[in-house]
């Protein structure tokens, strides 16, 4: 499911918010120093109504300029405008030269601020599900995402998703145990 989201450039309007994963463990650093958190982009295109279109969610390895550049460049078209919500690191995504508006939050709730409908939708239902507390995301954080961008952007074809699985499956070169049990260095 990584390899299948990752060749996906977005373009024409995306809505860009920085999350974390994971919760703190008993006994260890709280909040976002936490070992357990992972910090990661989501972002989710819309079209010309803001209609979702495709989400992605991606562990980075900090909220710094040079990291969202880096992603910007890996996920991004040039014609993308993209709105964020002001955190400095963002100036990566014009620095990677797309257009970024950033739209600053302030005390408003997320559904105060339509700007970010879609991508607030998306990280509340990854948040409400069970597993989203259940296990190491230093390790599997970028599996667990992608297995979440795979079926939200396989929404509209849900029929056909257990045949669309296996065609994925079976189209990935084969890969050894060692290489599954890596911790993801892609980040």
């Amino acid at each position: 499911m990584v390899e299948r989201e990752d060749h996906y450039l977005f373009s024409g309007k995306v809505q860009m918010g920085d999350a974390y994963l994971g919760e703190e463990r008993s006994g260890s650093k709280s909040g976002r120093g936490s070992e357990n958190k992972i910090p990661f982009v989501a972002a989710v295109s819309v079209d010309s109504d803001s209609h979702p279109l495709r989400a992605k969610l991606t562990p980075v390895p900090g909220f710094t300029i040079k990291a969202i550049k880096k992603w910007s460049k890996s996920h991004l078209s040039n014609d993308c405008l993209v709105l964020s919500d002001g955190l400095a690191c963002f100036n990566g995504v014009s620095a990677a030269g797309c257009k970024q508006i950033p739209v600053i939050a302030g005390d408003r709730k997320p559904e105060e601020l339509p700007e970010f409908n879609w991508v607030n939708t998306v990280l509340g239902n990854i948040k409400t599900s069970g597993s989203y507390h259940a296990f190491d995301f230093s390790q599997y954080a970028h599996r667990y995402l992608a297995a979440i961008t795979y079926r939200f952007n396989r929404r509209f074809i849900l029929k056909t998703l257990p045949e669309r699985l296996l065609l994925a499956a079976v189209s990935t070169e084969p890969r050894q145990a060692a290489w599954l049990r890596l911790a993801e260095d892609s980040c």
